[in-house]
């Protein structure tokens, strides 16, 4: 019951600061919990007062999706998330993985700064949660900058991933642009994902072996802002 309190509270936070996707969401995982917390109840009073919450949160969930499907169909569609200065819980799952599904086939990352070792790896990263999210994906195109100081190892390490993706059946497209600022995620189901910093916007952890090295859900985080769109289809 605890956690499902903590979840819809959430819920309601974002609700009201219109992030209506991860509301939705929130509401989601909360209703679920309220439904295991039915199985288990004894008391018929208890019982009708989760019944009653459960039909509220539903309700509310179905609404979001009705305003976020008719923002979308008006081309209207926008929201905003601030990630501030050391706080985790910002994976990339966390942040965009709800927009990634079996619709998209194709994805474009345009990122000037996929150049050096970390920045490779977390391009690689975003690489493996696609693959897990979308079955129908085909291709993968990023367009970044070339690394002056170490081209060859940087051209090496994108090919390599490249193969990697093959196996998989997806075929990754590297383009190379020396005038290019602007960082954005797209995906050819309509939506646009754009973040300040690109990709990189974690911190490094003190060594291998603290947490957060591997799983960046709780890898602190450098202050930035995403803002998600969705383009109308032709």
């Amino acid at each position: 019951m605890q956690a499902s309190v903590s979840v819809l509270a959430r819920a309601v936070e974002l609700d009201r600061k219109k992030r209506y996707t991860e509301a939705a969401i929130c509401y989601q995982e909360g209703i679920q919990l309220l439904l295991n917390v039915l199985k288990e109840e004894k008391n018929d009073a208890v019982k009708k007062g989760v019944r009653e919450k459960i039909e509220t949160y539903m309700s509310r969930a179905e609404e979001l999706k009705k305003i976020v499907e008719e923002q979308k169909k008006a081309g209207k569609f926008h929201e905003e998330i601030q990630i501030d200065d050391d706080s985790t819980g910002h994976s990339y799952e966390h942040t965009f993985g709800r927009f990634l599904d079996k619709s998209v086939h194709r994805v474009e990352v345009d990122d000037p700064y996929i150049r050096i070792n970390h920045q490779i790896l977390n391009f690689l990263r975003f690489c493996e949660l696609v693959i897990k999210k979308c079955p129908s994906l085909k291709t993968v195109v990023l367009t970044t900058g070339q690394d002056e100081k170490s081209v060859d190892q940087q051209t090496s390490a994108l090919e390599e991933l490249a193969r990697s993706l093959l196996q998989y059946g997806v075929k990754l497209i590297v383009q190379y642009s020396s005038t290019l600022h602007d960082r954005a995620i797209r995906l050819d189901s309509g939506w646009i994902i754009k973040i300040g910093r690109g990709l990189d916007y974690f911190k490094p952890t003190k060594s291998r072996l603290s947490i957060g090295y591997c799983d960046m859900h709780f890898r602190k985080c450098h202050e930035t802002t995403i803002n998600i769109f969705h383009e109308i289809q032709s």
